[in-house]
């Protein structure tokens, strides 16, 4: 029985200095791994670009020489905005948010014909052309996935409204010429504002249907309609917007949800302008200290 005893007690303090010495060779182990990988690996952040082709786009910046004089960057020059110290706290990269941001305050640099300041986007079908346009039988579709994720507010509380949007007419050198016009500025047939968290669409119409093809060229031959409010509220949050146009009609939808269709004699008439896309932020106030975001994430245009 003793024997036992002694026996029994040789194999337990045999284990125990094993385990010991194997909680050692695990300490010494643990100790010599390097203290970067023992760490618990950070998750990497996220980086994306937006999915905008700067190709065959210029911008317009609120900085300038005041009314008339803000600065337009064509490509190529366009396509190094990131570097670009003017244009740079006006247009730049969001990459947490994959987005393009066109920052706009009221400034006096504003361009022709407006009080209001922009950084917006226009359509050059050849780079740095402003002198080749198409028409509505040319055809042409925009998509275009944004958002306005701030902006200020007026005096009584309501959010200020920027246009995102829009198809701007244009005259060629032989109607400027032939109306005595000091440029080339025509109306334009479409802007899509983005306004209290809606998005609103504003179209021009004739006022007066037997206008001449003369006198259908002049500014004073149209104006604006009553505006349609789609439904949905998009807020802070993302929308796409989609153009369609063909000769003598035009489509607009948002979300793929909803649709405005015109086909009138106005769409018909207003065959005789050339016209582009403009996409971005036009700020629409001229109150101090306003100012607007406006994020685009996506771009895709044809014709």
């Amino acid at each position: 029985m003793k024997l036992l005893v002694t026996f029994l007690s040789a194999v337990l303090l045999f284990s125990i200095q094993c385990g010991l010495a194997q909680t050692r060779e695990n300490s010494d182990t643990v100790e010599n791994i390097p203290a970067q990988v023992r760490k618990k690996k950070k998750k990497k952040k996220k980086y994306r670009l937006p999915k905008v082709d700067l190709s065959h786009w210029k911008v317009t910046i609120p900085e300038g020489s005041g009314k008339g004089g803000a600065i337009s960057v064509a490509p190529p020059e366009i396509l190094d905005y990131a570097n670009n110290e003017t244009l740079r706290p006006y247009m730049y990269n969001d990459s947490s948010a994959g987005a393009l941001v066109f920052y706009a305050y009221p400034s006096e640099a504003t361009t022709a014909n407006t009080k209001y300041s922009r950084s917006e986007l226009r359509e050059q079908m050849e780079p740095g052309n402003d002198n080749v346009n198409w028409t509505f039988a040319d055809g042409g579709y925009l998509k275009a996935k944004m958002s306005v994720p701030e902006i200020t507010k007026d005096s009584d509380g309501k959010p200020h409204r920027t246009i995102v949007v829009q198809i701007h007419g244009r005259l060629t050198n032989e109607q400027r010429d032939l109306i005595g016009q000091k440029d080339n500025n025509a109306p334009p047939i479409l802007k899509v504002y983005w306004k209290e968290g809606k998005i609103r669409v504003k179209t021009k119409v004739l006022k007066e249907r037997g206008v001449s093809s003369e006198g259908i060229l002049h500014e004073e031959a149209w104006g604006d309609d009553e505006g349609r409010t789609f439904k949905e509220e998009v807020g802070s949050g993302k929308f796409v917007v989609e153009v369609k146009v063909s000769d003598g009609k035009m489509v607009v939808s948002l979300n793929k949800n909803e649709f405005f269709v015109y086909d009138d004699l106005s769409m018909r008439r207003w065959g005789v302008f050339e016209n582009y896309f403009k996409v971005g932020n036009y700020f629409q106030t001229r109150d101090k200290g306003a100012y607007a975001k406006v994020n685009l994430y996506e771009l895709e245009v044809s014709h």
